[in-house]
């Protein structure tokens, strides 16, 4: 079953997913904000936890016209793995014990490689604000 599951869960699974990102996507991430909160709590894994929040803020600062400096792709891959987790029946559905969120955790892990980059130029950005 897993190798099944890494078959389908790769970089350019993902890439193609990510092109398909709509604004009303991002919308309706924001929307469920608190329910994915909660999934990634649920999981007892702190650092994607915390680079979850990360994430949120770039995509609330990047909604509101205050962080402009990331490109539509990074904001797009976010939004499709913040979109991947709040769905239970996504490749491998969620209730499956051991298993149901080690889908989940790939697609977010190859998006932060993808807008690593990204990620850090908003954390610098953020922190030249609380300076301001």
């Amino acid at each position: 079953m897993l190798e099944n599951m890494k078959k389908k869960i790769d970089e350019e699974y993902v890439n193609s997913e990510v092109s398909r990102i709509e604004d009303g996507d991002l919308d309706m991430v924001m929307k469920n904000k608190e329910e994915i909160d909660k999934k990634f709590a649920g999981t007892g894994l702190k650092k994607y936890a915390e680079m979850g929040k990360i994430m949120f803020g770039m995509l609330k600062d990047y909604k509101k016209g205050e962080f402009k400096q990331v490109p539509w792709f990074s904001i797009a891959a976010v939004v499709f793995a913040m979109l991947y987790i709040f769905n239970p029946l996504d490749i491998v559905p969620d209730f499956i014990p051991g298993l149901g969120y080690v889908d989940d955790f790939a697609i977010f892990t190859i998006v932060l490689r993808f807008i690593e980059t990204d990620l850090h130029a908003y954390l610098d950005w953020k922190i030249d604000e609380a300076k301001s």
